[in-house]
């Protein structure tokens, strides 16, 4: 079983990147303002970029990478596949094309393993094939290997940039006035009950 990425890993992620096949731009500030329309107004899927199957994989894989839990929803419900979408509308021809690749690759396996699309595979076949695609993150060597590095920066910067990942997630609640900053107490080993964050068990 692949292991999830944890909230605190992902944070520590972002803005990172693992190599150049990882590295995306991140949205405009007119792809900002679209991503923000589409978590306000709740509208149904419309990809620009991918096709609706393209997209149904993407999706499938965001939400496998951060899925919900308890305490918060995951990537699907953000929207990080339509972040991601948008973000490819905005990309050079050939990152758009190493994506749509990616998506077709890992349709591929899931067909050749399971006789199905990514989309239609049931968790534990997922965690099959992200179990074999993610064992070489820091050095990836082949085509869904890479697609897996890209998609999962891709994901972080995309959770966290959403309404979801930003207020629910990390509780950010805007400027407000602190007489101290306690800090976070999971640190020294309780569950925290400034942020919510949860001890990590070991």
């Amino acid at each position: 079983m692949m292991t999830k990425v944890t909230r605190r890993d992902a944070l520590k992620a972002v803005g990172t990147g693992v190599g150049a096949a990882a590295l995306l731009p991140w949205l405009s500030d007119h792809g900002l303002v679209a991503f923000a329309r589409i978590q306000e107004t709740h509208a149904a899927p419309n990809p620009t970029a991918l096709s609706a199957a393209q997209f149904a994989t993407l999706e499938t894989l965001v939400d496998a990478i951060i899925p919900t839990d308890d305490r918060s929803p995951g990537a699907k419900q953000a929207r990080v596949a339509d972040y991601i979408d948008l973000l490819l509308v905005e990309s050079p021809p050939e990152l758009t094309l190493a994506w749509l690749g990616g998506l077709a690759a890992l349709d591929v396996e899931a067909g050749r393993r399971f006789n199905a699309t990514f989309a239609k595979l049931n968790p534990s076949q997922i965690d099959a094939i992200l179990h074999d695609i993610s064992a070489n993150e820091k050095d990836p060597k082949t085509t869904l290997e890479t697609f897996f590095v890209m998609t999962k920066n891709a994901t972080i910067n995309g959770y966290y940039t959403s309404k979801i990942g930003i207020e629910q997630e990390l509780r950010y609640k805007g400027n407000t006035f602190l007489r101290e900053f306690v800090g976070c107490l999971t640190e020294d080993g309780k569950d925290c009950p400034h942020c919510g964050q949860k001890q990590q068990k070991v």
